[in-house]
């Protein structure tokens, strides 16, 4: 996959884990990633969420004839952080043939929850 160049890289983040229906990653939390109050941002967060998600979406299709879009996401954000690392937690809870549905779970180092989130994707098929 290319991340160079991506919001992906420019946010720092990290999949430490792929495997079908299953992706983890990791995103640190500093000046790329806090708002203005030194916290977490929401939306970085969010990023992080669809990232896997997209990621997880695209390994349970075929490439050679389909695509993923991200379609639709919410995020509760439970816990702010200041610092450290957070780790993403995707797995799927549907797999369709027009439609995945992902649940995010992003944690802090103490496996704490930081942000919980599902996300769906549109699954795409390619012009020929």
């Amino acid at each position: 996959m290319q991340t160079k160049n991506t919001l992906i890289e420019a946010l720092g983040i990290e999949i430490t884990l792929l495997e079908k229906g299953r992706v983890e990653a990791t995103m640190p939390v500093d000046e790329r990633t806090r708002q203005p109050f030194g916290l977490l941002h929401g939306g970085a967060s969010v990023a992080l969420a669809e990232t896997v998600a997209s990621v997880g979406a695209y390994e349970l299709v075929d490439p050679e004839t389909e695509s993923v879009a991200g379609l639709e996401i919410n995020a509760n954000h439970v816990r702010g952080i200041r610092e450290g690392k957070v780790k993403a937690v995707a797995t799927v809870l549907h797999q369709g043939k027009t439609t995945q549905v992902w649940d995010i779970r992003i944690t802090d180092e103490q496996g704490k929850p930081v942000c919980i989130s599902r996300c769906t994707m549109a699954v795409l098929k390619l012009k020929k």
